[in-house]
């Protein structure tokens, strides 16, 4: 297996982690149940959830998404993202790299980080754009299995390639052809998010935990071990334990990795499965072990070199965040040069150095190595082949199948 256990951060990386363990991304609900509820490998939401939203069933819906483009008139873009999820200024005052594509563009940019959830968000904006109308934003970023949905049901509009050639020439390997927008046709790679094995060595007696395997059979963790709210996560590290690709399995093998699952809960073997609010007992070490996100880890290494993580060599889960042109928005073209701007490998570096999250732009490397070296050689924010070479993904489902695998699944998880 592959283990990455840096021994130090460096002062943006620690600047970074105090700044999003209280605040933003990585702290708000994104992975919280409603969340877990169905995404895609680090996915919110499900099909149960989404109809208690008031969610339609995945049919097309709201006319096209052809309305006329202000974009030349207007030097207006609005732009609604996570929180604390693009570089901020030292005093907090300012968003360096908006300010620059405003000053380079002459666009003025609307700024909302009004995205918690995935669903609390896609209930906001559902009405419009199942009525054809306008949802007063110009660009969003979602959680890949929202973004598969919302292009199912028509909702998103195809982007002019010609108006984002960075985007096309630098989107790195591992993010060009997800299922759900094969070609990537509808959107880019906002940032990736991997799912793996994480461990408190202290709480382990030095041992190491790897495997899925460890965490659903070794005795010695018995009552303390954390699995994911996330079903892509949970099923999908499972199923690779169980030597099952996510990309292509059958209900036969779902229904094996929920079974298998269930021993282990009834064994008592699993403490309980959770959101982000993982992290304070694995810190404690009253979560001995567990399925993490990496940036989490990241974060939490900084105050406990305790804190350990591992690739298992089955594989890991892989999910993305993604910049998508909702129907009928007032200014396409504003928003797609925002996307190519974003790009660019300079400004790219500017956005993961204080994001701390898998940064999608090919050529980067160089630039991030300019603000912080240590930033740029961590594989969580740029992946080296062997790390990327073990990253999987959870394969589209059908309408019935996403039914009727989150309905299993809410029923292991107790929810």
């Amino acid at each position: 297996m592959e283990q990455y256990e840096p021994e130090t951060l460096s002062a943006p990386q620690l600047a970074a982690i105090r700044r999003s363990m209280t605040s933003g991304r990585g702290a708000l609900s994104r992975r919280s149940l409603l969340h877990a509820a169905g995404g895609g490998a680090l996915a919110l939401g499900g099909a149960a959830a989404l109809s208690a939203c008031g969610i339609p069933p995945a049919t097309r819906a709201g006319g096209t998404g052809k309305s006329d483009d202000y974009s030349d008139k207007e030097k207006k873009l609005n732009f609604s993202n996570w929180t604390e999820y693009i570089d901020v200024s030292d005093d907090n005052k300012r968003r360096p790299s908006l300010e620059e594509f405003e000053r380079r563009t002459g666009i003025t940019v609307k700024y909302t980080e009004d995205i918690n959830d995935n669903v609390e968000f896609f209930g906001k904006i559902k009405p419009q754009l199942a009525a054809g109308q306008d949802t007063g934003r110009d660009l969003i970023c979602v959680t890949d299995w929202l973004a598969g949905r919302m292009i199912r049901l028509g909702w998103v509009q195809k982007l002019d390639q010609s108006n984002v050639p960075h985007a096309y020439a630098n989107l790195a390997e591992g993010f060009r052809s997800p299922d759900w927008d094969p070609v990537r046709a509808h959107s880019y790679a906002w940032t990736g998010i991997p799912a793996v094995v994480a461990y408190n060595e202290k709480a382990t007696e030095g041992r190491k935990v790897t495997s899925v395997t460890q965490l659903l059979e070794d005795p010695r963790l018995a009552g303390r071990v954390g699995l994911l709210t996330e079903m892509r996560d949970t099923i999908g590290l499972t199923l690779l334990d169980m030597d099952k690709e996510p990309e292509d399995f059958q209900d036969d093998d779902f229904d094996a990795a929920i079974a298998r699952i269930q021993k282990a809960v009834d064994r008592k073997q699993i403490r309980r499965f959770t959101g982000n609010d993982y992290v304070d007992d694995l810190d404690k070490g009253d979560i001995a072990a567990c399925i993490a996100w990496a940036g989490d880890l990241v974060q939490l290494q900084a105050d406990n070199p305790a804190i350990k993580f591992a690739l298992p060599d089955a594989g890991f889960m892989m999910s993305t965040d993604n910049l998508l042109i909702p129907n009928k928005a007032r200014h396409k073209k504003n928003a797609e040069r925002f996307i190519d701007y974003v790009y660019e490998p300079k400004v790219a570096a500017q956005i993961a150095a204080y994001i701390n999250y898998v940064c999608p732009v090919d050529g980067v490397r160089e630039e991030l190595a300019k603000i912080d070296k240590d930033l740029a050689a961590d594989p969580l924010i740029l992946p080296d082949e062997k790390f990327t070479e073990k990253a999987h993904t959870f394969r589209l489902l059908s309408s019935k199948e996403e039914t009727a695998y989150e309905e299993k699944f809410a029923k292991l998880i107790g929810a």
